[in-house]
């Protein structure tokens, strides 16, 4: 009986142990798990990717499902405050986080060194002419204070899609190579070209863009063809190659800025960059032509084209040669046609038309200058020549040339001959103008609708042109012949005389 009481009793006082150290051990294991998760500002999630792309070509009405992977890579567990899709209900996007669906989570957690997916899916026809190129949302995630994104793309209409995928140090976009060294590429009016990123032409490649080609470029998008590559655009009259943002809805049809620009780095010598034909709207530089090394060996030859409707520059040279003739530029928000450090230019039956609305502008349509200060007021000059003849310069403000023109060690000459010109400091008495017409209101037929025809015979545009330079233009921009005695600008009037 003794012996029994005895383990009776120790086994009651090993059960009374066992439950105090059941309890002690829920007690230490629930303190550390609240202890456990991260409050730490600096502790933020990781992501698989930035950008969720869709990038499957969709031919009928279809959708596609992709994963986004969230990462904890921490020692304590992360709490997701809050997750949400930025479209909300009416995104074309659906989301399902941990399994669940929906368009908005709170408070998920994510383990230690742990993770979970998001699944991600889109339904698109890409028939409907009212969806966009490009669609797009994003999902908002908030980790102890810090909010992150990650970028939902997606194709929304048939197109050849351009993705720029690839990144070096010496660019500041993402681009894709269109036209590798020693390859010449075609583009065809099949179906349009949508950009995202920049199309890239490598060294010694050349791109071909045919007639009636339409090139859409999403934001900060554009072409850009690297030293020694070629880009040769040649649309038609009938079926000029048009390039803009993708954007389609009726807001953005004349809105600027939608896209960045087309670049044009050292040419080859033989192969100069060729535009005809061409409508290039919208962005913030139409054409940024610019030499390092090349100098003048390869030009732009610009013909019979409109740069219209650019928040920075129509055409921005950078010690390089032009030719342009038969070439409209309106209404952009700094200069129509800048050139910095030099170069050789030869313009002809241009109308430059300056009269941007979207904001004040305090620029000069033109600006012509051809050296560089260093820190240190060490002066840099550049060859300088240019020819202007039968074009206008032509704004809404009182001064819309300047010319800051260093000659001291180089070539810098200028000649503005029957040009029509709105400017206070320039006029016939001095040595570069020549038969030009100054500060008389050429008669556009209405420059808030892109129309820089000449509205009337009584413009002082109309007869007063060159005959001789009018020779080599026979046809205007709209392929309708010059009189012997032209009109100035890239229009003929047709009207009666």
């Amino acid at each position: 009986m003794k012996i029994n009481s005895y383990f009776c009793a120790k086994l009651r006082m090993m059960k009374r142990f066992l439950i105090f150290l059941s309890v002690a051990l829920m007690i230490f294991v629930s303190c550390k798990k609240e202890n456990d998760v991260s409050t730490d500002p600096n502790h933020k999630l990781e992501f698989s990717t930035d950008t969720v792309l869709f990038d499957t070509v969709f031919t009928s009405l279809g959708s596609s499902t992709h994963q986004l992977k969230l990462y904890n890579k921490y020692e304590s567990d992360l709490v997701i405050s809050e997750i949400r899709l930025m479209g909300g209900e009416q995104s074309r996007f659906r989301m399902n986080f941990d399994g669940e669906a929906g368009t908005e989570f709170r408070d998920k957690v994510i383990p230690a060194t742990d993770s979970l997916f998001t699944f991600l899916n889109v339904t698109i026809d890409p028939t409907d002419a009212s969806s966009p190129f490009i669609v797009e949302d994003s999902i908002l995630f908030v980790t102890n204070g810090n909010t992150q994104m990650v970028k939902l793309v997606a194709y929304g209409q048939n197109a050849h899609y351009i993705i720029g995928n690839q990144t070096v140090q010496s660019f500041l976009y993402p681009f894709k190579i269109v036209a590798d060294s020693l390859e010449t590429t075609h583009w065809y009016n099949d179906l349009p070209y949508v950009i995202y990123g920049f199309a890239m032409i490598n060294s010694y490649g050349t791109l071909h863009i045919h007639e009636g080609v339409r090139v859409y470029c999403h934001d900060k998008s554009g072409i850009w063809s690297w030293s020694d590559g070629q880009l040769i655009v040649e649309g038609t009259a009938e079926h000029p190659v048009v390039i803009q943002g993708d954007r389609m809805e009726p807001y953005f049809r004349n809105q600027p800025g939608q896209w960045d620009r087309i670049g044009l780095m050292d040419g080859r010598p033989g192969a100069d960059h060729i535009i005809n034909h061409a409508v290039i709207r919208n962005g913030y530089i139409g054409v940024q032509p610019q030499s390092v090394f090349k100098g003048t060996q390869c030009a732009l030859r610009l013909n019979n084209t409109v740069i219209e409707n650019h928040t920075g520059f129509g055409v921005y040279a950078s010690y390089y040669a032009i030719e342009a003739n038969n070439v409209v530029i309106d209404n952009c928000g700094q200069y129509a046609f800048a050139v910095e450090l030099g170069g050789d230019y030869l313009i002809r039956h241009t109308t430059i038309g300056n009269f941007w609305w979207n904001s004040t502008r305090t620029t000069v349509s033109m600006l012509l200058s051809n050296y560089l200060d260093d820190e240190d007021g060490t002066r840099h000059e550049f060859p300088f020549h240019l020819e202007m003849g039968n074009s206008i310069v032509y704004g809404s403000q009182e001064e819309e040339l300047s010319t800051i023109l260093s000659g001291n060690e180089v070539d810098t000459t200028y000649l503005f001959d029957h040009c029509l010109m709105r400017t206070t400091k320039y006029n016939n008495d001095m040595a570069g103008f020549s038969n030009c017409i100054f500060n008389e209101d050429p008669l556009f037929v209405d420059y808030r609708l892109y129309d820089l025809h000449l509205s009337d015979m009584l413009s002082p545009a109309v007869g007063a042109g060159s005959p001789a330079i009018g020779a080599t233009l026979p046809h205007d921009l709209d392929g309708k012949p010059r009189q012997p005695v032209p009109d100035i600008g890239a229009y003929q009037w047709q009207g009666e005389r």
